[in-house]
């Protein structure tokens, strides 16, 4: 069952992302007469697979783990059983090289997967409403975790008439995600499509954002056929209705794959730490100015961070936004890890010894 890389069976999976390294992994289940595909969507224990003979429908009871970050996701690559089984099963899942996760809830500490396999993580951010920077700077904290590239891509770009507001609007952007490109597109009218498709042209992309982002009109402009079911946002806030309810694996006509997700209205971190860095990269590097390497940028002496804020050179949002951010994240981790858990109790204890120490030192003052 062995094959070469670029025989008819692994040719045809390559538009959907199989290569060279995803044929070396798959040879042991190759000699147990198993075969490769992708999952294209899951809903209710099942799942689509598209393998060298078509998309097929499988089972997935052999790879229900106790872990939710182990269950079935669209972009996994998959074992399954071949042709004439009924059902078919999905027998194991190659290793993933990314993922995509946030928590369930902001008071537990379960992730979920959104997608895995990803290259470029595209956050779709409406015009049609008023910016939430603090939205967007989540969506990429957990982009830049899941080891994909993220892309920021402003829709309806045809609802701001004026070019200087949105200009104004991108710049508020860039500021807010370092290092990513920050895109206007029109689904409407074109604009700023052929930049995004070659941008997610190879590799799979994962489309997230709000419900009425206009996801779902953007994956069908990329695809090129309208695979994905649209309706208007309500005029009275812009939220959209969840057209999208799965996760769907849909191919590029320009090469590359695109996973649709259906709105998301919470997006909670999940063990995302050198992610946030990453979207703050300028508050991090600004804090090895401090004088003090613990600095929390609050009333600390020779605080490198609160100047910059004070001068205008940082936003003081984006402080905010940074320490809430690592707060929750903090939070999060700790429900799963005990050391990291006893280390933040011993530090709350410190500060507020220190707390006791400066207020006793003060009332000595004025006593």
């Amino acid at each position: 069952m062995n094959f070469p890389f670029g025989s008819p069976t692994s040719a045809a999976l390559v538009p959907y992302g199989w290569d060279e390294d995803w044929e070396s992994e798959f040879v042991p289940y190759a000699e147990q007469g198993l075969v490769p595909g992708r999952v294209v969507r899951v809903d209710r224990g099942q799942c689509d697979v598209v393998t060298p003979e078509g998309v097929v429908r499988a089972d997935t009871e052999f790879v229900v783990p106790r872990d939710p970050m182990k269950v079935v996701c669209t972009g996994d690559w998959a074992a399954v059983d071949p042709e004439g089984g009924d059902p078919r099963y999905v027998r194991t899942l190659l290793p993933r090289r990314t993922a995509f996760v946030r928590s369930t809830s902001s008071k537990r500490s379960d992730g979920q997967i959104l997608a895995a396999n990803v290259d470029h993580a595209v956050i779709a951010v409406s015009l049609a409403v008023e910016l939430d920077l603090g939205r967007v700077e989540r969506f990429l904290a957990l982009a830049w975790e899941s080891g994909a590239r993220p892309v920021a891509v402003l829709t309806k770009a045809d609802l701001v008439a004026d070019p200087v507001t949105l200009a104004h609007l991108v710049q508020d952007v860039e500021t807010t995600a370092p290092g990513v490109p920050v895109l206007t597109v029109s689904a409407l009218h074109g604009d700023g499509l052929d930049v995004l498709r070659a941008l997610v042209g190879s590799g799979t992309a994962v489309l997230l954002g709000q419900s009425g982002a206009g996801k779902s009109t953007l994956a069908n402009v990329l695809v090129g056929e309208d695979v994905m079911d649209v309706r208007a946002a309500r005029d009275v806030d812009g939220k959209g209705r969840h057209t999208t309810t799965t996760r769907n694996l849909l191919p590029l006509p320009g090469g590359g794959v695109l996973i649709d997700t259906p709105g998301l209205r919470g997006v909670g971190l999940f063990d995302a730490s050198s992610g946030v860095g990453q979207v703050f990269s300028d508050v991090e590097e600004l804090a090895r100015g401090c004088r003090f390497p613990d600095c929390a940028h609050d009333s600390e002496p020779g605080c490198a961070v609160r100047s910059a804020v004070d001068s205008g050179e940082l936003p003081h949002r984006r402080l905010d936004s940074y320490r809430k951010l690592m707060r929750e994240n903090q939070r999060i981790v700790a429900k799963t890890d005990a050391r990291l858990r006893a280390e933040i109790k011993r530090d709350w204890k410190r500060k507020g010894a220190e707390g006791r120490a400066a207020a006793q030192a003060k009332r000595g003052r004025w006593s």
